[in-house]
């Protein structure tokens, strides 16, 4: 298990996170959401090590280290200028001490021109790009920090059913996502963050009101407004 415990961070006198509590078991898929600004990729840095000046405790149970056993898909992927996508992946296992497997099966799904430069790949092209590096090396665990965006529907799908597959194999997954029903549709529980705190976390029994619950938490003042503007008879 991915353990957070009292996590807080600052960024000079700006604080980031407060005493946030948070646990990614196996097998489950744990999402995450808030507003811009409320501390989802700095959390996900400081569980990753990418941060190390943080206050509380990050640890993997058993005693590993939490990089060793945890693939990181950042918000928006780092590719070296005339780097092939096949290089990219292959630069990424050899990192980590890994043997190279063959790509086609994957690729198969993902439909990416891996002799192709990354740096001229789309958007959407290159977050596949990253799924595919961090999804070749078997991981316990997976940080996705927006997996979704940029995919269009097609692969929005498909990256659905790839979690659902890890999840069901034992992977534990955190992932945070702007899109709620995408995370509502695939997440066993998701945790709210606002201005570095943990408002609440949410089993998946508890789903239907989360939208509600948000829209009055991040837009209690403007409800007040647009009852003004849009009265309901």
């Amino acid at each position: 298990m991915l353990l957070i415990e009292g996590l807080g961070k600052n960024f000079g006198p700006h604080i980031v996170l407060h005493h946030v509590d948070l646990a990614v078991r196996p097998g489950t898929l744990h999402g995450l959401v808030g507003a811009n600004g409320a501390g989802k990729t700095t959390l996900l840095h400081c569980l990753y090590g990418l941060h190390a000046d943080y206050r509380g405790i990050v640890r993997e149970t058993g005693g590993r280290g939490i990089r060793a056993s945890t693939g990181l898909l950042p918000y928006e992927p780092y590719f070296y200028p005339r780097i092939t996508g096949r290089e990219y992946v292959e630069f990424c296992l050899q990192a980590r001490g890994r043997p190279v497997p063959s790509l086609t099966g994957w690729n198969e799904l993902l439909e990416l021109p891996l002799d192709q430069y990354a740096e001229d790949y789309s958007a959407g092209m290159k977050k596949k790009l990253a799924l595919l590096a961090l999804l070749v090396q078997n991981f316990r665990y997976l940080i996705l920090d927006e997996p979704f965006n940029g995919l269009d529907l097609s692969a929005n799908l498909l990256l659905m059913e790839v979690l659902r597959r890890l999840r069901q194999q034992g992977t534990g997954i955190l992932l945070t996502s702007h899109l709620l029903g995408s995370l509502t549709e695939v997440c066993d529980e998701i945790t709210v963050l606002a201005e570095g705190r943990v408002l609440r976390h949410y089993p998946a029994a508890d789903f239907a009101r989360l939208p509600t619950d948000l829209l009055g938490q991040l837009h209690q003042q403007k409800l007040a407004a647009l009852a003004t503007l849009l009265p309901l008879s």
